[in-house]
C-alpha cells in the first residue's frame, strides 16, 4: 500500500488526522442538527407566546364581541406578523371562521386544522399543512367575560422559512469545521516533524526490529550494562544485576557511587558487592544527570592477579634465602675445614631455631592452617623487604573464630591489612605488628604499622570506593585492599577503625551471630 506512509511519524499524523476529519465532520453534522433542533424549539416557543399573549388580551376579546371583528383584528395582527417575523396569525371563531389572514382573500373561509383542544380550552402545538404549506403552529383559545369559548387564535411559522434559518448558519459550521480541521493538520504536521526525529525516520517495523535486536544484544552482552537516566537505572541488564544486584526500582541511596557520579572514566576499579569491578562511565552529550555505565568483573582476575604477586614475592623470598643459605652454608663449611666444628654447629642450630620459634609462635597462637601459612608468607616477604614483622603476644585464634569468618574471609581481611601495613611503612623504621584474637563469641583483628596513618576523611574514601593514595602502574589497583576488607565488615555488620597511637592502627571487631 503505497499510499500509506512508511514511517512511524507518518501512520501516526495520517491516523491522527483520519480520527480528527472524523470528529470533525460528526461535530458539524451534530452541529447542523442541532442548529435545526434549536430553531424547531424555538419558533415553538415563539408561535405559542404570540397565540397566547393575544388570546388573553381585551382588545382580542372585544373585538371577537363587535358586529365586525376582522375590521379591528387584521391591521393589529399584520402589525404582529410583520414585527415578528411569523408567517401567519389567524383570528378564528368557534366555527371555524376566520376573522383574520396573511391573505386577505381568505378572510371568511374555514380554518384548516385541528380545533378541538382549544374549544375544550387548551393550547396546542403542531406541524400542520395549511393554506401556505408546512408549518408549525400554536392555536390558543379566547375566552369571553363569562368564560366561555368566543374564538381562538393560531399563529405559525412555516417550515421553508426555519429552513431557510437554519440553512443559514450552515456556512458557519463549514469555516468551523474547516479552521478546525485546519488547525488539527497544522498541529499532525508539528508532532509528524518531532516524530521524524526522535525515531529516525524509521518504520514501526525496523523500531520492532531494532527493540528484538537491542534486547537479544543486552541479553548476550557478557558485560554489565546500566543506562542512567536523571540520577537513576532506566535500564539495566541481566548481569549488571547479577553484579551489583540492583534494578531500576532500586532506591538512590541504595546505589554505588559510581553510577550517581557525571564525570567519564574509563577502566576505574571499584569494589561492590564483594567484588573487583573495571567501571567505564561515558556521560549523554547535552543530557545533565544521564550516562552509559559498563561493568566487568575483575574479581577472579584481580584474586589471580594478587595470587600471581603473592608467589612472585615468593619466589623472590626464596630466592633471597636459597643465597642466603649457601652463604652460611660455605661459611660452616670453611669452620669446620679450619678445625672450628663447634661454632659451625652453634651457627647452623641458631638459625634453625630462630625459624623454628616462628612458626611454632604462630602455629600455637593460629589454629587455622590457612592463616598460619597467610601470616607465615607475610613475615618472609617483610623479611626479604627489611621491615620489622612481629606477633602481639596475645594473639590467640581458635578453631571456633571460623564460625564468625570463614578462612577465605580471614584471608582476605588479614591479607589485605598486611599489605597495606607492609607498603606504608615507614623507611626510616619500618615495621609491622599484627595481632589476631577470636572465639566463638567474637573476632579481632588489629594491624599496626610505622607509617603516618590516614585521617578520618581519607580512611573514609577508601574504604567506600577503593581509593588508593599510591600512584602509577600497577600500584595504583592495590587500592582496593580496605575497600574489600570493609565489605566483608560490613556483611558481618562489624566493625573497621583507624587511628595513629603509637603507630597508623586499623582494628576489626566482629560479633558471632551478626551477619545479612
Amino acid at each position: 500500500m503505497r499510499w500509506f506512509p512508511r514511517t512511524l511519524a507518518g501512520q501516526v499524523a495520517a491516523l491522527a488526522l483520519v480520527v480528527v476529519a472524523v470528529v470533525v465532520v460528526a461535530g458539524s453534522v451534530l452541529a447542523a442538527i442541532d442548529a435545526r433542533v434549536d430553531g424547531d424549539r424555538a419558533a415553538r416557543d415563539e408561535v405559542t407566546a404570540v397565540a397566547v399573549s393575544l388570546a388573553d388580551s381585551p382588545a382580542t376579546v372585544e373585538a371577537l364581541t363587535s358586529p365586525d371583528p376582522s375590521a379591528t383584528l387584521q391591521p393589529v395582527t399584520d402589525r404582529i406578523r410583520q414585527g415578528t417575523g411569523i408567517a401567519f396569525i389567524t383570528v378564528l371563531g368557534p366555527d371555524r371562521t376566520r376573522y383574520t389572514h396573511t391573505d386577505p382573500a381568505l378572510i371568511g373561509a374555514p380554518y384548516i386544522g385541528s380545533i378541538d383542544a382549544a374549544l375544550r380550552g387548551e393550547t396546542m402545538t403542531e406541524t400542520y399543512t395549511g393554506t401556505l404549506g408546512p408549518s408549525i403552529r400554536t392555536i390558543a383559545p379566547v375566552r369571553g367575560p363569562d368564560g366561555r369559548i368566543i374564538g381562538m387564535v393560531a399563529a405559525g411559522i412555516t417550515q421553508r422559512s426555519l429552513t431557510s434559518t437554519w440553512r443559514g448558519e450552515l456556512p458557519l459550521i463549514a469555516v468551523t469545521a474547516l479552521a478546525a480541521l485546519m488547525t488539527a493538520a497544522a498541529g499532525l504536521w508539528w508532532i509528524r516533524r518531532r516524530l521524524l526525529r526522535q525515531t529516525g525516520g524509521l518504520a514501526p517495523d525496523d523500531l520492532r526490529l531494532m527493540y528484538d535486536h537491542h534486547d537479544a544484544v543486552l541479553r548476550a552482552v557478557r558485560e554489565g550494562l546500566i543506562v542512567v537516566e536523571d540520577g537513576r537505572p532506566a535500564l539495566v541488564n541481566a548481569e549488571a544485576q547479577r553484579l551489583l544486584g540492583i534494578g531500576t526500582d532500586t532506591p538512590a541511596s541504595d546505589l554505588p557511587d559510581f553510577l550517581i557520579r557525571e564525570d567519564g572514566v574509563a577502566d576505574e576499579l571499584h569494589a561492590a558487592g564483594g567484588r573487583v569491578l573495571l567501571v567505564s562511565r561515558s556521560p549523554v552529550s547535552g543530557r545533565r544527570g544521564s550516562s552509559v555505565v559498563t561493568i566487568r568483573d575483575r574479581t577472579e582476575l584481580s584474586d589471580a592477579m594478587g595470587e600471581l604477586d603473592s608467589m612472585t614475592r615468593f619466589a623472590e623470598v626464596l630466592r633471597a634465602q636459597t643465597h642466603e643459605a649457601a652463604n652460611r652454608l660455605h661459611t660452616v663449611v670453611v669452620l669446620v675445614e679450619t678445625g672450628r666444628p663447634a661454632e659451625a654447629v652453634r651457627l647452623a642450630t641458631t638459625e634453625l631455631e630462630l625459624s623454628q620459634h616462628l612458626i611454632d609462635r604462630m602455629t600455637q597462637a593460629v589454629a587455622e592452617p590457612a592463616l598460619v601459612a597467610l601470616l607465615l608468607g607475610k613475615s618472609a616477604q617483610a623479611a626479604e623487604r627489611g621491615i620489622t614483622f612481629s606477633l602481639t603476644e596475645d594473639s590467640q585464634v581458635s578453631d571456633e573464630a571460623t564460625q564468625i569468618l570463614s578462612p577465605g574471609e580471614m584471608i582476605t581481611v588479614v591479607g589485605n591489612l598486611v599489605d597495606n601495613a607492609l607498603d606504608a611503612s615507614d623507611p626510616a623504621d619500618p615495621w609491622v605488628e599484627v595481632g589476631v584474637v577470636g572465639d566463638r563469641a567474637a573476632l579481632e583483628i588489629v594491624v599496626a604499622d610505622s607509617g603516618p596513618g590516614m585521617d578520618t576523611d581519607l580512611f573514609t574514601r577508601a574504604t567506600a570506593r577503593g581509593y588508593s593514595t599510591k600512584t602509577g602502574g600497577d600500584e595504583a589497583g592495590r587500592g582496593l585492599g580496605l575497600a574489600l576488607v570493609a565489605q566483608v565488615v560490613a556483611r558481618h555488620h562489624g566493625t573497621l577503625t583507624a587511628e595513629n597511637t603509637y603507630g597508623s592502627v586499623v582494628s576489626v571487631r566482629i560479633q558471632a551471630g551478626v551477619t545479612r
